[in-house]
């Protein structure tokens, strides 16, 4: 059975945000080279990777500094990374690049549909989303990216025994993650509420600064169940 078809309204915005010269120059040149076109049919990993091996697709990489050390430390994975915001994608693009990475590719476009059309069911190791936007006003939280039809889809993508890993430092936002998470069928919690931050997840700059202010940051890992 597939899952709900995921409503219409987008948790992000498109902002007019500054292009550095050094974002647009790789966003131009580079992704051709570890970009993936959107398409509304399943892609080939395979093809893409030239290899098999364990797929993580991460949702909103940001600046691509987490995405970056994380692949570089795990290359026996191949990593997807979805980003809107060129900045964002540009400076990843940059930092693939410089680290002379071979196991990533970037799709800039709506992780919703990537997952809907590109990403066929039970073919990924793992799904990362780290530090969401929260929207934090009660009117907003219809955009939040954390609803039950996304987290049916993300789950059917999941290879039986395959993760998901959210993370966030907005304590309301964790526990709608964590009751959203637990009423999935196909999902069971890796852990009792919230989970230890996991080795292979770095800890940012802006996290470590948090938390030296006292503020908290949750992690999430839940895992598909198996088929019975």
């Amino acid at each position: 059975m597939n899952p709900p078809e995921q409503r219409s309204i987008r948790s992000y915005v498109l902002r007019q945000g500054r292009v550095s010269n050094a974002q647009k120059r790789a966003h131009d040149t580079l992704l051709p080279r570890y970009g993936l076109e959107y398409r509304d049919s399943p892609v080939d990993l395979d093809l893409v990777f030239g290899r098999s091996a364990p797929r993580v697709l991460e949702i909103g990489c940001g600046m691509g500094e987490t995405t970056v050390a994380i692949a570089a430390a795990h290359p026996g994975n191949d990593y997807i990374g979805i980003e809107v915001h060129t900045p964002g994608v540009g400076s990843l693009l940059k930092q693939i690049d410089a680290a002379g990475l071979h196991n990533v590719r970037v799709i800039q476009h709506d992780a919703v549909a990537v997952l809907q059309q590109m990403i066929a069911p039970d073919s990924l190791d793992g799904i990362h989303i780290y530090f969401p936007d929260p929207w934090p006003k009660k009117r907003h939280h219809k955009r939040r990216l954390i609803q039950p039809p996304f987290v049916a889809l993300a789950a059917s993508r999941l290879m039986p025994g395959g993760y998901l890993h959210a993370a966030t430092d907005w304590h309301e936002y964790a526990e709608q993650m964590l009751a959203v998470f637990g009423a999935e069928p196909l999902l069971e919690n890796t852990a009792a509420a919230y989970a230890p931050r996991p080795a292979y997840r770095p800890q940012t700059k802006f996290e470590t600064r948090g938390l030296k202010l006292g503020h908290g940051v949750w992690d999430l890992v839940f895992r598909r169940k198996p088929q019975a």
